[in-house]
């Protein structure tokens, strides 16, 4: 019988440079669970600082390869000025929640070691997340990513309100990835591929009238649409804000979302850039009730983490018109305001979690009364945060919102612009609600106290200088933007 010829199996090209801020946080990862067993056992900040160093290193190898286009595992990973750009937004978030959590978690009762190490790999399928060419490298982020939260949100183990945040949110996200690897089945089996690019030559040839491949795409919605909690998706995002420590709430918030964010532009500019007038109708509405819903529940809030879950909402709102505005001004936008919006939020949760009125973190409204006669620095330093959520010069808030909505004017959508615009301004009772406590409500019962760290404060100026720098002097970071997404508008 003849000889039956085998194919040679040909390994992948692997490039280390396109995996190098990947390797860095990998290797970190490791050498924590290494240094997690030596002494002392009783302390662990010290894994918290080389994991700080980690992320420090990986923003360094970052910025060492911008301008870089290097792909690996057959376009699977690439690392690009897009990728780049995130992988900064992420690792500030990353760097300033391990900042915020070294004091915090000993004094909350929770130190340990997997801490620090969980956060390290949910940095990791972030930071996969952005560099992702592929609808599989998407799904193994966004898992990586996800399941690490999922067990930081529940690290309050006494605390009953800690289990629920996790469970919810573990419960949930699992049904939106069954909706996400669904739909990337499907569109495989429309166009034959995974990766981004060929799915977009496939949707230009015309198979885009496919209709497994419209459901396809209607499931990635409905996963990212979860990850970045938009209305209607957003079911979550309160009970788990609430519920988890307050160091990982402020990750959730702010890397989690960027690095959804990234997949999702990558997926709309590389693969959906033929049916974009479909698409972008689709986010309009998302943009008008995410927006809407956000800032009229918000309103009625008592518990200021609450209160900045649906805050959240309302700015993901915000961030969906300036995908709807497109071109290179609108996405150009989104980047800015996300990076803005890193430091901003950073900087409202770090402040709540140095704040603690008899033994407990102090997150309710009435508990920040009279704040700026005890601690006028911290009423100050929080104030200003609260400016930049609404939108009022000169904080950065103000240059994001005006670089989003003046990208839909100039796009043509008038009416989401002046939607937009209202609804900032309705944003302004609840945030300038807690300046008012703050300012002109006398405290009443135990007084709140200012937690001594070190870490947190730093933490807290770095936040404070990106949102005064950012608002000072935007225009050399939004041209950044800019030749971050050129290699996708090509």
């Amino acid at each position: 019988m003849p000889t039956a010829l085998v194919a040679p199996l040909v390994a992948p090209a692997i490039s280390l440079r396109a995996i190098a801020p990947l390797l860095v946080l990998s290797v970190t990862a490791l050498l924590l669970l290494i240094v997690d067993l030596l002494p002392p056992r009783d302390r662990k900040e010290h894994l918290g600082v080389i994991g700080l160093v980690g992320v420090v290193a990986s923003l360094v190898v970052s910025l060492l390869y911008w301008g870089a286009d290097e792909r690996s595992f057959r376009g699977m990973v690439v690392l690009d000025g897009f990728a780049i750009f995130f992988n900064l937004v992420i690792g500030f978030s990353v760097g300033l929640v391990l900042l915020l959590s070294l004091d915090y978690v000993r004094r909350q009762g929770v130190e340990s070691g997997e801490f620090y190490i969980l956060v390290l790999l949910s940095a990791i399928g972030m930071t996969l997340m952005a560099s992702a060419g592929d609808l599989i490298m998407v799904f193994l982020g966004l898992e990586t990513m996800s399941l690490a939260l999922y067990v930081l949100a529940g690290t309050f183990k006494s605390r009953i309100e800690s289990a629920e945040a996790s469970m919810k949110y573990f419960l949930l996200g699992a049904f939106a990835s069954g909706f996400f690897l669904y739909g990337i089945a499907l569109i495989f089996g429309a166009a034959g591929s995974t990766n981004l690019d060929r799915i977009g030559l496939a949707l230009a040839s015309g198979a885009g009238r496919d209709p497994l491949l419209l459901v396809g795409f209607g499931l990635l919605v409905v996963g990212f649409g979860f990850k970045i909690s938009s209305v209607p998706f957003h079911m979550w995002a309160s009970d788990v804000y609430q519920g988890a420590p307050t160091s990982i709430t402020t990750l959730i918030a702010t890397g989690s979302k960027a690095a959804a964010f990234a997949a999702l532009l990558r997926v709309l500019l590389s693969a959906l850039r033929p049916a974009q007038d479909e698409w972008a109708m689709l986010l309009w509405g998302l943009a008008v009730l995410s927006m809407t819903v956000g800032n009229v529940v918000a309103i009625a809030q008592q518990n200021v983490k609450r209160m900045l879950a649906y805050s959240s909402i309302a700015h993901v709102g915000y961030i969906l018109v300036g995908m709807v505005a497109g071109g290179p001004l609108g996405n150009a936008s989104v980047l800015f305001y996300l990076l803005v919006y890193t430091f901003t939020t950073v900087g409202s949760f770090g402040v709540l979690l140095l704040l603690e009125r008899n033994g407990k973190e102090a997150v309710d409204v009435g508990d920040l009364s009279g704040l700026a006669t005890r601690h006028p620095m911290m009423a100050l330093v929080l104030t200003i945060f609260l400016l930049s959520l609404v939108g009022i010069p000169p904080t950065a808030g103000f240059v994001g919102k005006f670089y989003l909505f003046g990208a839909a004017v100039r796009a043509g959508y008038v009416g989401l612009a002046i939607i937009g615009v209202l609804n900032s301004a309705a944003a302004a009772y609840y945030y300038l609600r807690i300046v008012v406590y703050m300012y002109m409500r006398d405290p009443e019962g135990a007084p709140t106290e200012v937690m001594p760290s070190l870490a947190g404060s730093l933490a807290l100026f770095v936040a404070l200088c990106g949102v005064i720098w950012l608002g000072v002097m935007p225009a050399p970071y939004l041209d950044l933007a800019q030749t971050a997404l050129a290699p996708l508008l090509r």
